[in-house]
């Protein structure tokens, strides 16, 4: 009887010293954002004597001229990007020649369409004035949720010039991820906004 309490007690040990390992439990991982490791903000200023406007910007992104929209040429030859590749973000930027008060309610009314093609995901929108000091005016449009662009914006004299933005991530749309992003680009673009000129 000893004999087989001892085996049993023996067999239970074993079994206990395989089945444990230096992994310990495994837990599910907490939630985090990706890691991104931010470029260094410093400002340059861009400036068109063809185009007629100019903005400051931060140096992480890089001036790039569109040549396609859509399979076609662009609309006007002052449309162009600023891509960042640290932050994997894309600001598309377009203007418009103001020709007559129509035409500007027509660029105005297309702003508020390109946008509102996002409000199907969109969990909120805040709109708020542009007013600049050198004074131009707007509208800038924040769409909270998983949409393809969280910030657009347009900016005008209301006589002669137009100019539209928007910030698209080139990445899976997750507002989770792309917050701490968002956040770091929000400042520059209020800059963009504030120093912008025609």
């Amino acid at each position: 009887m000893r004999y087989f309490t001892f085996i049993f007690i023996f067999f239970i040990c074993i079994f206990c010293i395989i089945s444990c390992n230096d992994e310990g439990v495994k837990m599910p991982k907490q939630r985090m954002y990706p890691f991104i490791n931010y470029p260094i903000k410093k400002d340059t200023f861009y400036s068109s004597s063809t185009c007629g406007f100019s903005f400051p910007h931060p140096t992480y992104f890089r001036f790039k001229k569109d040549s396609f929209f859509f399979g076609k040429k662009p609309v006007n030859d002052c449309w162009f990007d600023l891509h960042s590749t640290a932050i994997n973000t894309t600001i598309y930027c377009s203007y418009y020649d103001v020709k007559n008060r129509k035409g500007l309610d027509s660029l105005i009314k297309d702003a508020f369409e390109m946008t509102n093609k996002h409000n199907i995901k969109a969990n909120a929108r805040k709109e708020s004035v542009i007013q600049n000091e050198n004074g131009l005016s707007g509208l800038l449009f924040e769409v909270d949720g998983p949409v393809a662009t969280p910030i657009q914006f347009f900016i005008t004299d209301s006589t002669k010039h137009f100019f539209r933005a928007a910030v698209y991530f080139d990445a899976k749309v997750n507002p989770d991820s792309t917050a701490p992003v968002l956040h770091f680009i929000k400042g520059d673009l209020e800059k963009m906004i504030e120093g912008f000129r025609f």
